[in-house]
């Protein structure tokens, strides 16, 4: 197997932990900015590096008082907060050891998380979350001392506990981890079976941050701000923050995604981290705002993205012919200006990972302003491997590995890697380590990829997604289903058929947006989305953007049949991750009578079908029998015809000769100017007669 390698630029001294990162920045004698603490809506309080190095060591001091000692694992359950972030490192600068838990988490889910780590406290935001670690002690036997709960005061009660706790003690406990020691475990996501325990190191954030900075300088540095939503327990978004401190970059949290549109007004970030499912959302909402506008808005908001995506090509490419400019010109005040503002005014960068970003949208956004690249990793890698670079903007790829990063891809096509970012084991966990790494150290993803010659990393899809018609077609899933959730009526797609004579697909609503398109398909607003996802002209919107997918793909991995169903898949009812990565199985199962409606339906008719395609090919054999006989005919005639044609050519070229060796016959034998003139006269001639 190929080997692709990109080596570390840097590594850290051994020595040092994370907490060395805002050490430093307090060194700064700028004293720089670190965060944007949001008080109420729109009020973002500026936290400089040493305010937050106080509130940190005040709240590590509490930890200490409270017993606990460096090793000891605390739980994280939260919503994404900048108390969030105090309290991580306020653990870290304790010597102790964070272990996030999804606050959509549910109760055996946060059993397994703490009882499995071990872990000796937990922050909870609320009393309902407090709730939920009541249930997971019933659930499996925990062994908490302390459920500190953030919005009932702990962290002060925290700070005043340790005011008798020396500031030495907290620097003496700091210093008891390295690059080696362990940062934090982190519980994979995963879709199907328990949550794995990835044991994360203190070298591997550092060394990780420190390369992807020097890899990115232009998203990586003290001139951008971002806001972080998605969830801290993601081991992505964890990293960012980590990245963002080292890096300069002022960061916000915003808690709840639905004010997201406000907090970006009033935030004005220049980057942003995504997964696809945010952009997908809003185009969708600025394509149903257009909608609503009646039919000429439509027709230029459909015009506008197709200008778009042709001046991205162009742009990418080097060349933007002068009418596609003006175009763009044109389109740019109407349409993408508006949707800028929309995001802040200022949104000049994105990173989107977690899954696929279709090209169109990605061609899309660029034309509105906002380069997104690609990242790729998993939680086991410490979140990026690979990722597309500002400095080399493409779109199509994730890009090449980071700094310190290793891949090749095994002969069925999975992509297997390590690097500085990338676990030794799971935790507490060798039946899965058997499987999961090769007996050389490699780690296998799970995932399906290739790279191309300059070594751009393209992910195919999920190996263990991988759809098998029984006609015996490998068919990626995501192509389709990326497609299918750009329409402004979709929620969530899902292509099923494993061992099915044909695809079909099972697609969700969108809750959000349903009543305007209900409003533009001409039927009521109020209408339940049992009844719209039955209704002739909800189904014909959907099954347009399902006629597109199927242009993306071959006539096997087509969509053939589909059903609308009664409710939305969520994170909630534990059908998507908390990176929203669809929980197939999970679905299948609950929603197998959708599945066997479409798949018997047709069943029920195959054999009328057969005898029917027996017909079908009997008279088209015939047909064909009968064609070729015709053909075969008419290729004799054409060919006597020819014949004929060709011998009236060569009589006619000799007559043509013998001519023109009289002509220069009496050139030769006479005198003056004028024969030059028959000579170049015969000669014209005899050309042209060979032209022809």
């Amino acid at each position: 197997m190929k080997v692709f390698s990109v080596p570390a630029e840097v590594m850290c001294d051994p020595q040092l932990n994370i907490t060395s990162i805002l050490e430093r920045r307090c060194a700064d004698t700028t004293n720089p900015l670190l965060y944007r603490w949001q008080m109420s809506p729109g009020n973002w309080q500026p936290v400089r590096a040493r305010e937050f190095r106080a509130m940190v060591v005040a709240v590590a001091k509490g930890l200490i008082a409270s017993g606990i000692v460096p090793g000891d694992r605390i739980g994280i359950m939260s919503r994404t907060r900048f108390e969030w972030t105090l309290i991580d490192f306020a653990i870290w600068y304790a010597g102790a050891v964070s272990v996030p838990v999804y606050e959509t988490s549910a109760p055996a889910q946060a059993a397994w998380a703490l009882s499995h780590s071990e872990a000796k406290a937990i922050f909870v935001e609320d009393d309902k979350l407090a709730g939920i670690i009541e249930q997971a002690n019933s659930i499996e036997p925990l062994h908490l001392e302390n459920t500190w709960v953030i919005n009932n005061g702990a962290l002060d009660a925290l700070i005043t506990a340790g005011l008798n706790v020396p500031e030495e003690a907290v620097y003496t406990a700091r210093d008891t981890a390295t690059c080696s020691s362990l940062a934090t475990i982190v519980y994979t996501s995963g879709t199907t079976g328990r949550p794995k325990g990835c044991p994360l190191t203190h070298g591997h954030f550092l060394n990780l941050s420190v390369n992807t900075k020097l890899a990115e300088p232009e998203i990586a540095n003290p001139h951008n701000s971002s806001i972080i939503f998605l969830p801290l327990a993601h081991v992505l978004a964890r990293l960012i923050q980590i990245l963002a401190m080292d890096a300069g970059v002022q960061i916000g949290h915003s808690p709840n995604i639905k004010n997201l549109a406000a907090d970006l007004d009033s935030f004005k970030p220049t980057m942003l981290l995504v997964v696809p499912r945010v952009f997908e959302k809003i185009y969708e909402g600025a394509k149903a705002k257009a909608a609503k506008g009646g039919t000429l808005n439509k027709a230029l908001f459909d015009r506008s993205v197709k200008v778009a995506i042709e001046w991205s090509r162009a742009k990418i490419s080097g060349r933007v012919p002068l009418a596609l400019a003006a175009q763009y010109t044109f389109y740019d005040r109407l349409v993408y200006a508006k949707l800028r503002a929309a995001m802040g005014g200022q949104l000049k960068y994105a990173v989107s990972g977690g899954g696929p970003l279709s090209d169109a949208l990605g061609h899309f956004f660029h034309a509105v302003g906002i380069r997104v690249v690609e990242g790729y990793g998993l939680t086991e890698t410490c979140a990026p491997i690979a990722a597309g670079r500002i400095s080399e903007f493409q779109i199509g790829a994730i890009g090449p590995l980071l700094p310190g990063a290793q891949g090749r891809i095994a002969e069925d096509g999975e992509l297997q890697v390590r690097g500085v970012g990338v676990i030794d084991g799971y935790y507490k966990n060798p039946q899965e380590d058997a499987t999961a790494f090769t007996e050389d150290g490699w780690f296998k993803t799970g995932d399906l990829a290739r790279f191309d010659e300059r070594g751009n990393l393209t992910i195919v899809g999920r190996k263990k997604e991988i759809i098998v018609t029984a006609g015996g077609k490998n068919v990626v899933p995501s192509v389709a289903e990326d497609h299918i959730r750009t329409s402004p009526l979709v929620s969530q797609a899902m292509l099923v058929g494993d061992q099915k004579p044909f695809i079909a697909a099972l697609v969700t609503l969108d809750p959000d947006t349903l009543p305007e398109q209900l409003e533009h398909l001409g039927l009521p607003r109020a209408m339940s989305i049992p009844e719209a996802a039955v209704h002739p002209k909800v189904r014909e919107a959907v099954q347009m953007f399902i006629d597109e997918a199927n242009l993306l793909v071959s006539r096997a991995e087509a969509v053939r049949e589909f059903r609308i169903m009664n409710k939305d898949l969520t994170e909630a009812d534990g059908y998507l991750t908390p990176s929203q990565k669809l929980k197939r199985s999970k679905i299948l199962k609950d929603f197998s009578a959708y599945v066997d409606d479409m798949y018997s339906r047709v069943s029920g008719d195959m054999g009328v079908r057969l005898e029917r395609l027996q017909e079908i090919k009997e008279q088209a054999s015939e047909k064909l029998h009968e064609y070729a006989e015709q053909a075969s005919e008419r290729i004799e005639e054409l060919r006597e015809q020819a014949s004929e044609r060709l011998q009236g050519y060569q009589a006619a070229r000799a007559q043509k000769t013998e001519s023109t060796e009289q002509v220069e016959t009496t050139a030769v034998t006479s005198d003056g100017p004028k024969d030059t003139a028959v000579i170049e006269a015969a000669e014209d001639d005899t050309s042209r007669s060979h032209e022809q």
